[in-house]
């Protein structure tokens, strides 16, 4: 699943000449993308790096890898692998979990926007035609038959939208989604989508969103009216793939979406989805939940860090452009903030970016809202953890506690949660409550849907014999 920024933005497509009935306009040239891994994330980045080796010892902070090596203790963690989970196949590809993506490229005045514009023109030529073509063949007939046009009730009757239809949703959700657009100081950036948290200019999204303006760069948010603000990023969170921006001068009107609980979702439920993709701002998809829990990694645009989520996992078209715009359900609540897609290498709209196959993936609302919350009220993220260095192999056994620290870290922490709980190196976690955990970027996504202070059942195995035991989740303040 990538996350990558969009560049800029559409331009409006040009309007079209009439083409002429003998003269059929030429297809417009297609830019062949270069083929790329797998994984793209819901802004479009292709993957890149290796996931890491493991984690450090404070047992939050590791990416998957493909060495038994013990992860480093540290944060941030390195980037996830070239071929993520999220992004690409069906997830048993090589390297692990999730979706990367890579640095934006810098904007320029000749970029995506102009091959998407020539996509755009390119059709409604096609479309000219095809309907000047239809005018002269009408009139030649009425000409020489007559005509056997059959005239009808200029009154179609009244259209009614409920508030429970897509186009009542979508009517009632729009007026509270923005485009943002995210420019750092050398120029480089791109777009992405959020949705209005408050009355007090509040606006949630991806930490890949806006990772190119946290260090002084620009920030906007526009309105589907086209009312556009300047904004700031009041709090991200690398870890969680969520961050919070403040518009300047908030209107006074704005008016939050409801936020739905992420813990009811079911399989086969209704979605829509919300966004901007490839630029195009206010654009909405329709699906299902096809699965939850689903576990992802991805990289944050920076491409320093990785995140974890236990997706929510839709077949709503979600591409380039949607990251960071909500996941409503059928009644119009948020249930998930849209983040990733896993999709084929092949690159859409000469771009080299790969859209859709109906593999999309959304953090759940309910750890997106405290996640959120805390930003607001402190500007930092706040991680539970066990205090236990995992191995971040791709395997399907479970989450090792690793027999040494990366830099000479212990591989659990002393004091820590797991410490308490009589972990130790070598233990196998198979299961966090009733979640069977097959890998540790799998225990990872898992502990960062809890709370600190959160009390968790932990199933594991030592010597070819199963235990149980109960622990309760530690915190670390902060993604360094």
């Amino acid at each position: 699943m990538s996350t990558e920024n969009e560049g800029t933005a559409v331009p409006p497509a040009p309007s079209a000449p009439p083409v002429p009935v003998d003269a059929p306009a030429a297809p417009a040239p297609q830019a062949q993308g270069p083929q790329g891994p797998y994984g793209q994330d819901a802004q479009g980045q292709t993957p890149h790096g290796q996931l890491p080796q493991g984690q450090g010892a404070s047992g939050d902070a590791g990416h998957p890898g493909t060495s038994s090596s013990a992860p480093d203790p540290s944060w941030p963690p390195p980037p996830p692998p070239t071929a993520p989970y999220g992004d690409g196949g069906s997830g048993a590809g090589p390297g692990g979990w999730g979706s990367s993506y890579q640095q934006p490229a810098p904007k320029s005045g000749r970029g995506r926007g102009g091959l998407v514009a020539a996509v755009l023109v390119a059709a409604l030529m096609a479309g000219g035609l095809g309907g000047g073509l239809g005018y002269v063949l009408a009139k030649d007939n009425d000409e020489s038959t007559g005509s056997t046009t059959v005239s009808a009730s200029a009154n179609g009757g009244d259209v009614k939208r409920d508030p429970g239809t897509t186009a009542g949703v979508a009517a009632k959700a729009l007026p509270s989604t923005v485009t943002i657009e995210a420019e750092s100081t050398s120029g480089e950036g791109g777009t992405g989508t959020g949705f209005v948290f408050d009355k007090q200019g509040h606006i949630v999204t991806n930490n890949h969103v806006v990772a190119d303006a946290v260090d002084g760069g620009k920030l906007t948010a526009t309105f589907p009216t086209g009312k556009k603000y300047d904004a700031e990023v009041v709090g991200h969170a690398q870890g969680y793939d969520v961050a919070v921006i403040k518009l300047k001068d908030a209107p006074s009107d704005l008016k939050p979406l409801t936020l739905g609980d992420s813990d009811k979702v079911a399989v086969g439920d209704s979605t829509i989805a919300i966004g901007a993709p490839f630029g195009l701002s206010d654009t909405v998809t329709t699906g299902i939940i096809s699965a939850k829990n689903r576990p992802v990694a991805s990289s944050d645009g920076s491409g320093s860090q990785a995140s974890y989520m236990s997706a929510l996992q839709t077949d709503a078209s979600i591409n380039p452009g949607n990251s960071g715009g909500p996941l409503l359900d059928a009644q119009g609540n948020v249930i998930g903030i849209n983040s990733a897609i896993q999709s084929t290498g092949n690159g859409g709209f000469g771009t080299g970016q790969s859209g859709s196959i109906g593999l999309g993936f959304a953090i759940p609302i309910n750890q997106a809202k405290y996640v959120a919350q805390e930003l607001i009220k402190n500007g930092k993220p706040v991680y539970a953890k066990i205090g236990a260095s995992v191995s971040l192999d791709d395997s399907s056994e479970g989450a090792q506690i690793t027999d040494q620290g990366a830099g000479g870290a212990a591989p659990v922490e002393p004091g820590g949660p797991a410490a308490k709980a009589g972990l130790k190196p070598g233990d196998v976690i198979t299961k966090l409550d009733d979640r069977v955990i097959d890998s540790g970027p799998t225990l990872i996504g898992e502990i960062w849907t809890h709370q600190p202070g959160d009390k968790v059942t932990i199933t594991y195995e030592r010597g070819g014999k199963q235990h149980t035991v109960d622990v309760t989740l530690g915190s670390r303040v902060g993604d360094n």
